[in-house]
């Protein structure tokens, strides 16, 4: 096992739980890949793993985990609800730690809005899992603004985290502002989708710290306490991924990398 250790750089939720910058994320993984996957990013000093129902592959993830044989309280688990299971919170969630082995995950979401709506009764079922102990931190994937307000608004609970794809070319300051002023830490997924590696921006900046775009986007995430999961089944790749969380970017690099959204 390496002596690497990606736990820090961390941000805090507002259940008090402490999440990694750089996780790794496993969509489109199949179980029968995601075991060896999860064991190469754990062994590169991953300490966040972010999976979901709708992967079907948590059973994977749950046997790497347990072969890993690190301190439960040194990994943070996410895992994600299906819009369609509303009215079958709790089950949901007993069988993804059941999949897990686990007795509690560390951050449980509503993938989408259901029907594309808040749904508040889904969400008062997932303050009632943290309150029982099976979720440590509670939140949303693909929420609006409006959407958290509806949350908050009916059961005084912002969600922790709000998951959403993310990259420089998605960059909106009216997003980052409005989830930090609801205590909501912002999420991405999809980071070099959501990018242009090729951009020249990125390639001069890359040059300059002996590293790739990828990396380069991993760090601008970090240097935001923004939360990032890149996926990769490549062993050099997630190690290659995990060392853009350890570049440090100067404010005018960060700047230059925020104007590369094609927001309007």
């Amino acid at each position: 096992m390496t002596t690497l250790d990606y736990a820090t750089p961390a941000v805090a939720l507002n259940s008090g739980a402490s999440m990694p910058l750089l996780g790794f994320g496993t969509w489109q993984i199949e179980d029968s890949e995601v075991g060896e996957a999860t064991r190469f990013a754990l062994e590169a000093g991953y300490r966040h793993i972010d999976t979901a129902t709708g992967y079907g592959n948590e059973a994977g993830i749950g046997k790497a985990l347990a072969e890993a044989g690190l301190p439960r309280d040194d990994i943070f688990v996410t895992t994600k609800m299906p819009p369609d299971n509303v009215g079958r919170e709790r089950q949901t969630l007993e069988e993804s730690l059941s999949k897990l082995g686990l007795d509690q995950v560390d951050l449980w979401l509503v993938h989408w809005p259901p029907n594309k709506q808040a749904t508040p009764e889904a969400w008062e079922e997932f303050v009632k899992a943290q309150q029982d102990g099976l979720a440590r931190s509670i939140g949303v994937s693909n929420y609006s603004l409006d959407q958290i307000d509806e949350l908050i608004k009916a059961t005084g609970v912002a969600p922790a985290v709000n998951q959403i794809k993310w990259g420089p070319s998605l960059f909106d300051a009216t997003i980052v502002d409005g989830l930090k002023d609801r205590g909501v830490v912002l999420e991405g997924y999809s980071p070099f989708r959501a990018s242009n590696l090729e951009d020249p921006t990125l390639v001069s900046i890359a040059e300059s710290h002996d590293a790739t775009t990828a990396q380069v986007i991993v760090a601008w995430h970090v240097k935001h306490e923004f939360v990032v999961i890149p996926k990769s089944t490549h062993q050099e790749r997630i190690v290659a991924n995990a060392a853009g969380a350890r570049i440090e970017l100067s404010a005018d690099e960060v700047s230059a990398i925020d104007g590369l959204s094609e927001v309007s």
